[in-house]
């Protein structure tokens, strides 16, 4: 931590509130809460797990703060802060969905029924949420065909000369046009679509279902058909149709992965009993950071964008501020909130399947599967490796005869291979094939360039060939102070693994999933590094007259090609017919080019050594 900023920890006060870390152009890095801001904020000053929080502190240049009442005070202030800065090193919640509510505008002479994702209070009456959100597009259409009320949003006062549509499709009593309808019989049907709204079915499908089989005992099968489907759709809407009126068990499960950097949080919502939805938040280049700070920062962003509160909230772990958190989701929700981390029984096997559909979701998000995974795994236990692989780096060199030779740095990460990151190295300075020499200037050459610009090293370094390509990386690594940083080889005929510690190979099974990863790594470095190195060969052997030619580029080589058909046949053009494909300028810059004068041979040269200047010139010139 700066000087600077260990100075102002002795200026702040042991009080709640919130602290921003500013970089040096006054931006907030981070935004925070806390009881006793002394108390937190020196916490900052010790070397903790998590990276991103200590890469902030290394960034940070200036650090302010902002006094509350409370701690819950805090908790708001903050989430305020974040939606207004949004910090770069805050964990935002990217998913601000909120389900919806249908309103009925009591306040107005004739309400009408809305769709709306906010709660006011405006006098209106609210009915949900409904999960999910197409059961309430649903509930208006059957609102309106049983009921007919209005949803336009027109002044009403009984002047139009006639009805809109609507009224026609017989989905609105029409009180915007004076006579077709009364405000006591509007009124009675306001009502019956309140009690519908509210889940009071039971009078209405009797009815219904008496007119579905009178209509049948007529014949009238279409009719019947009509009402079975009205009948099927309001108990499917009343069957998923939650209240907000606490009453059963309403509770938000929470299940969180975390790894390589990236998480996802799995939320289940449940109502009167029932789990009726199920939400995915993803978080992407975090960077390590511990589950309780991500669930502790993710909570008040989600309770804050979201117009209903359950009962009870529960949770895999204990997070820090419970206290404040459970105070303001509690006035939020205007009742007693309970935040649980059952350890067993029911509410613990529901947070058990939270979990899972958390891992699940991680997995199918970041493209991982199981045996990558496995791969990974069996690699750390194989390779005695600190940690999961996240990132392998494979070298591999290719060349013909020690001409054009390349060498490939391919790059898996997570779970996939990531091609943005791939490299190559045209190795220089040699005299005929050494893949030793190759092997150690292409990884000298990248990873002092990683010390320089990232300071990032890779979790696990593979070199494609044995012993022998092995101690020339590793002579490359210590020539840069690299020593902490594991390396093995991979030898092709045996699949042995070379490791520098161990002085044999050890070969695993054909179906070990280690094994399998690093050849995939070994195979994509081998491919990449052959691609490049013919590349490289046929930009060499490849070669045409026209690459001589100065300012001719591949659209005005094209252009000569079309209307002269080679080489040769632009060489053999006159001057105004190269003007009238290239323009005056440029075409006489490239007549003079073809039909400068030979330069004079040395008047000491052997014949030999004339034949070869004048059959050089020769092959140019076709």
């Amino acid at each position: 931590m700066r000087s600077a900023l260990r100075n102002k920890l002795k200026e702040l006060p042991d009080l709640p509130g919130i602290y921003l870390f500013l970089d040096e152009d006054g931006t907030p890095l981070y935004v925070g809460k806390a009881k006793s801001l002394r108390k937190r904020v020196a916490n900052y000053s010790k070397k903790g797990d998590d990276v991103r929080l200590a890469t902030m502190v290394d960034e940070a240049c200036d650090l302010d703060y902002v006094v509350t009442d409370s701690e819950a005070g805090a908790l708001l202030l903050e989430n305020t802060y974040i939606k207004r800065h949004q910090p770069r090193f805050n964990i935002r919640l990217r998913d601000d969905k909120t389900y919806p509510y249908l309103k009925l505008t009591m306040a107005d002479e004739y309400p009408r029924l809305a769709f709306t994702r906010r709660i006011r209070s405006d006098g209106a009456e609210y009915f949900g949420p409904f999960l999910p959100g197409g059961l309430a597009r649903r509930a208006i259409k059957i609102a309106q065909k049983l009921f007919q009320v209005r949803v336009c949003r027109i002044e009403i006062d009984g002047t139009l000369p006639r009805p809109c549509l609507y009224h026609d499709m017989k989905r609105c009593l029409g009180p915007c046009v004076d006579g077709l309808t009364t405000r006591a019989d509007y009124s009675e049907a306001v009502e019956q679509c309140r009690l519908f709204l509210a889940g009071k079915t039971d009078v209405l499908l009797r009815d219904l279902k008496q007119n579905m089989e009178a209509a049948s005992a007529r014949l009238d099968y279409e009719g019947a058909a009509r009402v079975r489907d009205v009948i099927f759709d309001i108990e499917s809407v009343s069957r998923r149709q939650q209240l907000s009126t606490g009453r059963g068990e309403d509770v938000d499960i929470y299940g969180l992965y975390a790894a390589s950097g990236h998480a996802a949080v799995t939320s289940l919502i449940m109502r009167n009993g029932q789990v009726l939805d199920r939400r995915e938040l993803f978080f992407e280049g975090l960077g390590p950071v511990a589950p309780a700070r991500l669930l502790s920062e993710l909570l008040p962003q989600i309770y804050d964008v979201t117009t209903f509160v359950p009962s009870e909230i529960h949770l895999p772990l204990p997070i820090d501020g419970e206290d404040a958190l459970v105070e303001w989701l509690s006035e939020k929700r205007g009742g007693r909130v309970y935040l649980r981390m059952p350890s067993r029984g029911p509410k613990a096997e529901r947070v058990s399947l939270a979990m899972q559909n958390a891992r699940l979701a991680y997995r199918r998000r970041f493209r991982l599967d199981s045996g990558v995974h496995q791969g990974a795994l069996a690699l750390q236990e194989h390779l005695g490796l600190d940690g999961l692989p996240e990132r392998i780096e494979g070298f591999d060199v290719s060349t013909f005869h020690g001409a054009e030779t390349v060498a490939s740095l391919v790059v898996w990460q997570s779970g996939r291979m990531n091609k943005r990151d791939y490299r190559s190295f045209n190795i220089r300075g040699l005299e005929g094939p050494d893949d030793f020499a190759s092997i150690r200037q292409a990884v000298h050459r990248r990873y002092r360039r990683v010390l320089e610009e990232v300071g990032d090293m890779p979790d696990l370094i593979l070199i494609d060939g044995g012993r022998g390509q092995l101690n020339a990386a590793l002579a490359a690594l210590a020539e840069l102070g690299v020593e902490d940083t594991p390396i093995v080889g991979l030898a092709k005929r045996e699949e042995e693994i070379y490791s520098p510690a161990v002085p044999e190979p050890r070969r695993l099974p054909r179906a070990d999933a280690g094994l399998r990863l690093l050849q995939q790594v070994r195979d994509e470095a081998h491919r990449f590094a052959v691609s490049r190195h013919r590349r490289r060969r046929d930009r060499k052997t490849l070669r045409s007259g026209f690459d001589d030619l100065r300012g001719v580029g591949e659209k005005r080589r094209k252009a000569l090609v079309r209307r002269f058909g080679s080489y040769r046949g632009v060489k053999q053009a006159t001057l105004e017919e190269l003007c009238s494909v290239l323009g005056p300028a440029l075409g006489q810059r490239v007549y003079d080019q073809l039909h400068a004068a030979p330069e004079p041979e040395p008047v000491a040269a052997s014949a030999k050594g004339g034949t070869q200047d004048r059959v050089r010139s020769s092959t140019r010139d076709d």
